[in-house]
């Protein structure tokens, strides 16, 4: 018999076929790799101490959500690709996001409320509390009672970051860097920035190759530079503590060249290596060198560099001399020259080597930033209090972290060690699957077409490989 639906959509016809779709095909996800976040989780532990690091003055007798399932749920949906909280009224209904996030029941049938009994999981009403609670909260506020510990969250980030080593390194290379978040609204501390062009916050990032260990959002009518010192107090000691000898290395662009910073490296056997920014004496002093590499381009139509170590000391700014690497280039487009201030001798590091070496090496950070921004959405900071979007931009920086450790514990050694985390999401975390929920199991039936299912089968066992240090029992996979 002809089968009718009102809702269907016609595309086209096959012979005597025609292709019509509805949405009608029952419990089926797409989002089935989020299996795969949720073994990044059993080995890191990150939501699970997250969660921790805020105080709920809820009614434990009215509470369905703990803090713990809605931090689950608000990061591995930021993972997964969902940006706003408005998604999660229909995320709500996910059986498969439900299980990942702990849910005894994943199909919601035992919600106190009966019209919720579809929704296993919270809408954005609750979620927002995660974000909107005010500092001084407690039991006595209607609604919004969960406090989010800002110098916890802080720590737990740097403590991920040193847990990631299974032995002490000898040397680490701490990148700093500021990029704005640009705003369309009326947000609390918001300000034009005329290097960007446009209402911004200018968020400060620190990491550590690929490892996040702090985004603090900042208004934008201040330095670069602000609150470095107060960042570095607060992560070198930390670092310290577990590694002792370790060698510290600060590696940031000019707006970073401080005498504070700086002073504070020196004090703290921190090094340093940082961008300079050019004046007339700078570039007086590499003058020779600007020749010669003039004269080799003119003679061979190629880039020249030559390079040139020499001490310098500001005429007001600085407190002392210190030693600065200029770099005298040539291109089509004239003259380049480029300097770097150190802590680092000569005899660690000589001057083409401290600058092609180590300090270029910081634009691997910029990638880092752009991939936070761009796929965990660090710059949906859309509410109207400062406070309120710096928990948004920690809630990102927990996804980032989340999918940087799925790219380090479960990708090393395969073609997509390298891949973005926007290119982990589409071909790892973005698979169709249907979910039945039984009376023992819940089963979830990947797409038989699924290109990577090697590849996949592969991640689990060494996630699986990483959880079982911790003494949890691995799922076959």
């Amino acid at each position: 018999m002809t089968q009718c639906n009102k809702d269907a959509i016609e595309f086209k016809r096959l012979s005597k076929r025609s292709v019509v779709a509805d949405f009608g095909g029952g419990t089926i996800t797409s989002d089935a790799g989020a299996l795969l976040l949720d073994q990044t989780e059993e080995a890191l532990g990150l939501l699970h101490r997250s969660a921790a690091c805020f105080t709920d003055h809820r009614d434990g007798d009215l509470i369905e959500h703990s803090v713990g399932d809605l931090i689950r749920q608000r990061v591995f949906a930021l993972a997964l690709g969902y940006e706003d909280l408005n998604d999660h009224d229909e995320l709500s209904r996910d059986p498969l996001l439900a299980a990942v996030v702990g849910k005894a029941e994943p199909t919601g049938q035992r919600r106190r409320c009966r019209r919720d009994r579809d929704r296993p999981l919270a809408g954005k009403s609750t979620l927002n509390r995660l974000e909107l609670t005010e500092a001084n909260a407690g039991a006595s506020h209607r609604y919004k009672k969960i406090v989010l510990d800002f110098a916890a969250l802080r720590s737990l980030l740097v403590e991920v970051f040193l847990e990631a080593y299974a032995r002490p390194p000898e040397q680490i290379v701490l990148d700093l860097d500021a990029t704005d978040d640009p705003l369309h609204g009326r947000q609390e501390a918001r300000f034009f920035h005329g290097y960007y062009g446009h209402y911004c916050y200018l968020p400060l990032y620190a990491f550590c190759g690929d490892h996040l260990l702090a985004a603090e959002l900042r208004p934008s009518n201040i330095d670069a530079s602000a609150g470095t010192v107060e960042l570095l107090e607060r992560i070198v000691p930390q670092i310290r503590r577990h590694w002792p000898q370790i060698r510290i290395i600060l590696r940031a662009d000019s707006g970073f060249a401080r005498e504070p910073i700086m002073a504070f490296c020196e004090a703290h056997d921190v090094d340093y290596v940082l961008g300079l920014a050019r004046n007339s004496r700078l570039t007086a002093e590499i003058a020779e060198e600007l020749a010669t590499a003039e004269a080799e381009w003119e003679r061979t139509a190629q880039a020249a560099r030559r390079f040139k170590d020499f001490r310098y000391r500001t005429r007001d700014s600085w407190t002392r001399e210190r030693r600065v690497v200029g770099k005298a280039e040539h291109l089509d487009k004239g003259s380049n020259p480029r300097f770097v201030v150190t802590s680092l001798a000569s005899a660690v590091y000589d001057a083409r080597a401290l600058y092609e070496d180590l300090y270029c090496g910081r634009g691997e950070m910029e990638n880092r930033i752009k991939e936070q921004q761009m796929c965990l959405f660090a710059d949906r900071t859309s509410t109207r209090w400062l406070r309120s979007n710096q928990i948004r931009l920690w809630l990102s920086s927990l996804g980032y972290v989340l999918l940087s450790g799925l790219r380090r514990l479960g990708l090393s050694g395969t073609p997509m060690a390298r891949s973005r985390c926007d290119t982990i999401r589409l071909r790892l975390l973005k698979i169709g699957a249907s979910v039945r929920v039984s009376v023992r199991r819940v089963w979830v039936s990947l797409a038989g077409g699924y290109p990577l299912q090697e590849l996949f089968h592969r991640i689990c066992r060494r996630l699986q490989a990483a959880i079982a240090p911790r003494a949890f029992r691995p799922l076959r996979c």
